[in-house]
């Protein structure tokens, strides 16, 4: 019979698609004194009951769910595991309120974003970049991204787009939405906070104190 923690990491290997082992240990075994090998029990036992899947050609190994069909050493893999880091990372701020994990809102040629969420009670999308791409083509992805805000298939507001590349794309221009580029989340969330300034304060003693406000 399968425990509350079972479903739950039977549910976020779907969500996610691919898991790696330390990431399961952090998410669903953070309370018990030795996660890793908890996380390397429990897994073990669900893959002997066919629940879910494992590949072993990465280090440390990952496992997915038995609704997705892969293969071992699939380019993808790479792919939805930097998709996880963004997630684990906004955990780090603040609890995360919606997280879908390339939601589809059209056929083909239309835009397909890496992340949905709702952070803060603002709604994202986020584009987890790690293939380089030239400016054209991201700006032809945002392009994308204004063909779906004027269809009007989502409600207002439209969400926020993020980009987390540790490359700077030349795409700056008058959107319909707000777009963003930072290297991680937490970068993304540093450039938010308001400038600290510097101000000069009374003389305390024959000298000037500093007061960051």
């Amino acid at each position: 019979m399968l425990t509350k923690r079972d479903k739950a990491i039977i549910t976020d290997l779907n969500r996610f698609r691919v898991m790696d082992r330390n990431s399961i240990a952090e998410l669903h075994f953070a309370n018990i004194k030795n996660p890793i090998t908890a996380a390397n029990t429990v897994l073990l036992r669900l893959i002997r009951e066919g629940h879910i899947q494992r590949t072993t050609a990465t280090i440390p190994y990952c496992y997915y769910g038995n609704e997705l069909t892969i293969k071992k050493n699939s380019a993808k893999i790479g792919h939805w595991l930097a998709i996880l880091e963004v997630y684990k990372e906004m955990r780090k701020h603040r609890p995360v309120e919606t997280f879908q994990v390339e939601p589809k809102y059209g056929g083909k040629g239309t835009v397909e974003p890496d992340i949905f969420t709702v952070f803060r009670k603002t709604p994202f999308f986020i584009e987890v970049q790690k293939t380089l791409y030239s400016d054209k083509q991201m700006a032809e992805k945002i392009n994308r991204y204004v063909d779906l805000c004027r269809s009007n298939v989502l409600p207002k507001p439209f969400p926020h787009v993020l980009i987390v590349s540790e490359q700077r794309y030349a795409i700056d221009g008058v959107w319909p939405f707000k777009v963003f580029q930072a290297q991680t989340f937490s970068q993304f969330i540093q450039m938010l906070k308001p400038q600290q300034k510097a101000q000069p304060s009374k003389p305390v003693e024959g000298g000037i104190r500093i007061v960051v406000q």
